[in-house]
């Protein structure tokens, strides 16, 4: 049987696996192996066998997973020199591909009601200033969100 090469907290991996779930719309298998990426603080990757075990799940199943979480940019593969072996960590981008997929969001959400603002066939004055108040806090947490991708 093989160790575990890194620690994990149950409740804190508990607790990521349904937060970076439902954050990032992944399926129960592909939360986990990020969840447990996490965890890999010291940066020594995991390899493929690890998640197999650990998580007891098949191979495939990883397999599709990581396919997701790469494809995603969630997490990055390496090959160390002197292995075959493709180990896994967490993509150090993510918080600014989180941030930048936030931003999109909103600017698809105010793209949405302008669409349907402008279709509207009776506007009313109360309506069109509530939206455009509504408007002006998605762009300034969009304003706030861009300055901050560019501190990271």
């Amino acid at each position: 049987m093989m160790h575990k090469s890194i620690e994990i907290d149950e409740k804190i991996f508990q607790d990521a696996v349904k937060f970076y779930g439902t954050v990032f719309n992944l399926p129960p298998l592909a939360s986990k192996i990020y969840s447990y990426l996490l965890f890999d603080c010291e940066k020594v990757g995991i390899a493929f066998d690890e998640f197999v075990e650990v998580l007891s799940a098949s191979k495939s199943s990883v397999s599709t997973s990581i396919s997701l979480l790469l494809n995603a940019e969630l997490i990055v593969d390496h090959n160390k020199m002197d292995e075959r072996k493709r180990y896994f960590f967490i993509n150090d981008e993510y918080k600014k591909i989180r941030l930048e997929k936030i931003v999109q969001k909103l600017q698809d959400e105010i793209k949405l009601l302008d669409d349907l603002n402008n279709f509207k066939k009776n506007k009313e004055d109360d309506y069109n200033e509530r939206l455009e108040v509504y408007k002006a806090i998605l762009n300034k947490n969009i304003q706030n969100i861009q300055e901050s991708i560019n501190k990271l």
